[in-house]
């Protein structure tokens, strides 16, 4: 996930004089793992307004020009496709070495023999626009020189790109507002909180007294534990403003229309998801949170026909489906450029449901990842009113219709979680001396109240921590902690009695492998997943066993567990050879096989891939392989591929096989491994260039 630290700005003031590194370094101790620290807008610090002073055609090439211009100090050339260069225009331009935001790197380069020293921009290019025609014609008065942040009074953003993993269980960081407080406290700085019960009488004074045009019904079986909705009249749809526009781009999600755009930066900004409908589709005067009733088919809006089952919670018209719940709008019922009326929808959903259709469909989104958290009920109406309040800046003359409707459990009665504890028992497990005083701020600065003494007192969690995050003592401890720094706690050994476990046979026999391929066969040892999907082994062309299929898979790809190891390696030798022209790595691990009695079987496997971009490695590996069975005295014997003797590891009908580097490996008596080389057609389908040889045994 992408953190924007301008939005973050926003809401708190960061120190000054820490860069962003350091930032992202504190924020990994104390909160989630900063995977990288990128910067957003560096490239317009480069590029410069410069003014054309010669336009002729190429020599070579009559849809090209040479365009001479200068940035006031230095005279440039280069080649230009753009129809609409001419003399004494202003226009951007890019020097080499710099990278655009497509990923282009300007680097030295003749086209059709003229050398040409970078580039002229189009909007799009410098990231200003989806597309554009031509180069960027700027303002004459324009100072030569000068570059694109100034003249635009852009500023940088520095992102943080944080690692999903280590977010799971806080979804109160899945917006930048949630986040924005968790630096306040990490760095020591206040908080500015806009959404004050002012600020909500303020909204709610756009609504009138006239019936609602949309009502709601939520049935009782259905997935919902709230929904909050408002009718909107008269909005204007357009393209969103460029403040808009560029948060929405810097943090990933490309814009659509100031609506829709609205709906992505609220979910952004509280970590809630929303929907807007376009009112005027929606049939009748009711939507109905329910199941789906019936098996049937259902387009969301990335125009995607789907698979709905009678399980599945929808929001529904009088006669079809408008979203599927948690997950994905209808395209029957999205805003578009002739939107005029909208009803936005604010709901929170079971967890356990959403991802469970999330999964089932393999549609993974922002909302559907949100949910499945667990959200805060009582973020429900700030959340409706923060989008009225975009959608009113974004259309003034748009009107409130009626007030906000809800269905639902009483949110008042939600029940607030309560933890005591006492200054001696923290201190004690946590292995530093902190006081009471220490404790308690920290603990307010994260909103939590705190009441009582050192020696007794109560902790109660705001409700947006109190949903499966901070439940017990030791969550109390690990806010603590993390906020004090765990490196700053000196680690301490417990004083136990320690005694070696005995071995198993099979233990000592994978240890002394695993020596062996480190120390004596320079490999790396790689540990893949299990569980394989349907599209990886189609891919390795390999037979799709469903003997062993998950019912409750994390997704599409991880649905059947693995009959071989060798699909898994060619997707690994796949991702290491983008970064490497040779290596060599090896697995122990497991396949599984379906049969009659006890269910299943399990089969204890080695593996080892050589792989080289140039050269064949097919004979390094057959004498690694012997000389790993060598070491550990089993009885072996190589032989040719042969239509009489058939192993227990590759199907024979497998395209896979190079025809001419195989061998079959007869371990102690049995057919149980093969050295093979890939075949081209597969290495082909896994876009690996070179040559990748197996043993498996």
């Amino acid at each position: 996930m992408l953190i924007s630290i301008d939005w973050i700005k926003d809401f708190v003031q960061l120190p000054e004089g820490l860069s962003p590194k350091e930032v992202g370094e504190k924020f990994t101790l104390a909160t989630a793992e900063v995977e990288d620290v990128l910067t957003v807008g560096a490239h317009l610090a480069k590029i410069r307004v410069v003014e054309v002073v010669e336009n002729e055609k190429h020599p070579e090439a009559d849809k090209l020009n040479l365009v001479t211009f200068t940035t006031g100090d230095e005279t440039f050339k280069v080649v230009c496709g753009a129809a609409n260069v001419t003399v004494g225009m202003k226009t951007a331009y890019a020097p080499l070495g710099i990278t655009l935001p497509n990923g282009l790197t300007l680097e030295p380069k003749k086209i059709r023999g003229v050398l040409s020293e970078g580039m002229l921009c189009s909007e799009e290019e410098l990231g200003f626009a989806e597309e554009s025609a031509g180069i960027i014609e700027l303002a004459k008065d324009a100072t030569l020189g000068m570059n694109m942040l100034e003249l635009f009074n852009e500023t940088q953003d520095i992102l943080l790109d944080v690692d999903n993993k280590s977010l799971t269980h806080r979804p109160d960081l899945w917006g930048h507002f949630g986040l924005a407080r968790e630096f306040a406290t990490v760095f020591d700085k206040e908080l500015s909180n806009p959404f004050t019960s002012d600020w909500a009488q303020t909204l709610k004074s756009h609504m009138t007294n006239d019936d609602a045009p949309m009502k709601i019904s939520v049935e009782s079986d259905s997935s919902s534990l709230g929904y909050f909705g408002l009718s909107v009249d008269n909005v204007v749809v357009k393209e969103s403003p460029n403040w808009l526009k560029k948060r929405l781009k810097a943090v990933g999600l490309r814009p659509i229309n100031n609506i829709v755009d609205i709906s992505n930066y609220v979910m952004l900004e509280l970590g809630m998801p929303l929907h807007i409908f376009d009112r005027d589709k929606i049939e009748g005067d009711t939507v109905f949170i329910k199941r789906n009733g019936a098996d049937s088919k259902f387009t969301t809006l990335d125009e995607i026909e789907r698979d709905l089952v009678s399980s599945d919670t929808v929001i529904s018209d009088a006669n079809k489906p408008l979203v599927l719940a948690g997950i994905m709008g209808g395209l029957n019922s999205g805003v578009d450029e002739n939107t005029k009326n909208i009803f936005i929808e604010v709901a929170n959903w079971k967890a356990a449901e959403v991802r469970k259709t999330s999964t089932r469909l393999g549609l993974r989104t922002d909302s559907s990842a949100r949910y499945e958290k667990t959200l805060d009920s009582l973020l429900l109406e700030r959340t409706l009113l923060r989008t009225l309040e975009y959608v009113l800046k974004e259309s003034p003359e748009a009107k409130v219709v009626g007030q906000i409707q809800y269905d639902g459990p009483d949110l008042s009665k939600i029940e607030t979680v309560k933890i005591k504890s006492s200054a001696s028992s923290l201190v004690r497990q946590l292995g530093k001396d902190v006081s009471f005083d220490e404790m308690k701020k920290i603990f307010e600065s994260l909103d939590f109240v705190v009441e009582g003494s050192a020696d007794a007192f109560e902790v109660t969690v705001p409700s947006y921590r109190a949903t499966k995050d901070v439940e017990c003592e030791s969550c109390l401890l690990e806010e603590i902690g993390r906020i004090i720094g765990f490196d700053n706690i000196n680690p301490l050994s417990p004083k136990i009695d320690v005694f070696p476990v005995k071995l198993t046979p099979a233990q000592k026999l994978h240890r002394k492998m695993r020596d062996f391929m480190v120390y004596h066969g320079q490999a790396y040892e790689v540990m893949t997943y299990p569980m394989v999907g349907e599209s990886l082994l189609k891919k390795a062309m390999w037979e799709v066993d469903r003997g062993l299929e998950l019912i409750n898979a994390l997704s599409k790809d991880t649905e059947l567990m693995r009959s071989s190891m060798i699909p898994s390696f060619l997707e690994a030798v796949s991702k290491n050879a983008k970064n490497s022209d040779e290596f060599k790595f090896f697995e122990i691990g497991r396949t599984y096989h379906a049969v009659d009695k006890d269910f299943r079987k399990e089969k204890s496997m080695v593996g080892i891939v050589h792989y080289s971009k140039e050269a064949t490695p097919f004979m390094n590996l057959v004498n690694d392989t012997m000389r790993l069975l060598d070491s550990t005295n089993v009885n072996y014997q190589l032989s040719e591929r042969h239509p009489k003797f058939k192993n227990n590891i590759v199907n024979e009908e497998w395209k896979g096989v190079h025809p001419f580097e195989f061998y079959n490996l007869r371990i102690q008596g049995k057919m149980d491994g093969v050295i093979l080389s890939i075949h081209p057609i597969v290495l082909k389908q896994f876009k690996i260039k070179g040559h990748s040889f197996d043993f498996t045994s």
